[in-house]
């Protein structure tokens, strides 16, 4: 854990640091790696697999999370509503699977990993797979009326072919120091952006994303907030009113926690911060917080601790906004890959 939050402060300090600079010669190994497995795919020394359908990859070339997951579940919304119907593979990272495995409800985070369970919420069907192109497969022979597949991350998992490529950005702490791991937050080159066909920067703030002005190529996203439910009884709908002289604490267990706490900020809770690592499996102890009259958590969170919640524990639920361009783009490219 000191180590990691030794690399993160590192990466994105506002001047090189002595430890990123100690590290810069891996940094330079691994950009000869990641440049000599693009060109065996692109010389066909390795080759990609192609499914029968378009193939849609949400991802980043950043280390952590930049709402990827938010992403993806609204770009189904949209694809579903415009007629399509889409399917969802990911890695499951965080779960216990080999092999191939659809997601189900009940299924157990440890089992096949928190954001997929998230996804499979909104309805369409989702499979997990360490193997992308696999993952794919089994999910058109499981869902054959499916006509699109949306990848979350996998952007250098070249192993799937691909039609659309949108990578997700935190506008908040950027690329950070620009270098490749170790030595900075970089899977692949600054470079690997001009390929892609989208960049979608998530922003802070409350209101919808631009309506006008962008080609879809290069825009925004916020996440808003879409109520809070309470865990033991998720009927239950509480508004942060409710709160005012209780004692509320905040866990978040995502990649950058102080962008959930300050959203809570924004909504006028007051609360007690407990930051844990990215995909932290909870247990009954982390949520032993003497005092808390109230503990809040964030959606992908409150999965994992669902099944030893009490009432005073309540998910925060969001929704991605997304550029209507963007969803356009993505529906362009999607058409053409049909028409040719």
């Amino acid at each position: 854990m000191a180590l990691r939050d030794a690399l993160i402060a590192s990466w994105y300090a506002p001047r090189a640091t002595p430890l990123a600079l100690a590290l810069a010669p891996l940094g330079w190994v691994f950009r000869a790696l990641v440049a000599l497995r693009r060109a065996l795919y692109r010389s066909g020394v390795l080759r990609a697999r192609r499914v029968r359908v378009p193939v849609v990859v949400v991802g980043n070339i950043t280390v952590g999370g930049a709402g990827k997951t938010p992403l993806v579940a609204a770009l189904v919304r949209e694809l579903a509503a415009r007629g399509r119907r889409p399917g969802v593979v990911s890695r499951g990272y965080g779960g216990a699977v080999r092999g191939v495995r659809e997601v189900r409800p009940g299924d157990a985070p440890a089992l096949v990993g928190d954001e997929p369970l998230l996804l499979a919420a909104a309805g369409c069907p989702v499979v997990v797979g360490r193997e992308r192109a696999a993952a794919a497969q089994a999910l058109l022979d499981a869902h054959p009326g499916c006509d699109v597949v949306v990848c979350d991350d996998g952007l250098q998992h070249y192993a799937l072919a691909r039609d659309v490529e949108i990578v997700a950005i935190d506008a908040r702490r950027g690329l950070g120091n620009g270098r490749l791991l170790p030595a900075g937050p970089l899977r692949e080159p600054r470079s690997r952006l001009d390929e892609v066909d989208a960049i979608v920067r998530l922003v802070d703030g409350a209101g919808d994303a631009p309506r006008a002005g962008t080609n879809g190529r290069e825009t925004t996203m916020t996440h808003v907030p879409a109520g809070l439910r309470n865990l033991a009884d998720p009927a239950r709908r509480v508004d942060p009113s409710d709160w005012r002289g209780a004692r509320v604490h905040a866990v978040a267990g995502i990649a950058h926690p102080q962008r959930f706490f300050d959203l809570l900020a924004r909504l006028g809770v007051q609360a007690v911060p407990h930051a844990f690592g990215d995909h932290h499996a909870f247990t009954p102890a982390d949520l032993a917080l003497p005092g808390a009259d109230v503990i809040v958590m964030t959606a992908k969170d409150a999965v994992k601790c669902a099944g030893f919640a009490d009432e005073r524990c309540h998910a925060l639920d969001i929704r991605a906004c997304l550029d209507p361009a963007l969803v356009a783009l993505v529906m362009d490219r999607l058409d053409g890959r049909q028409a040719a």
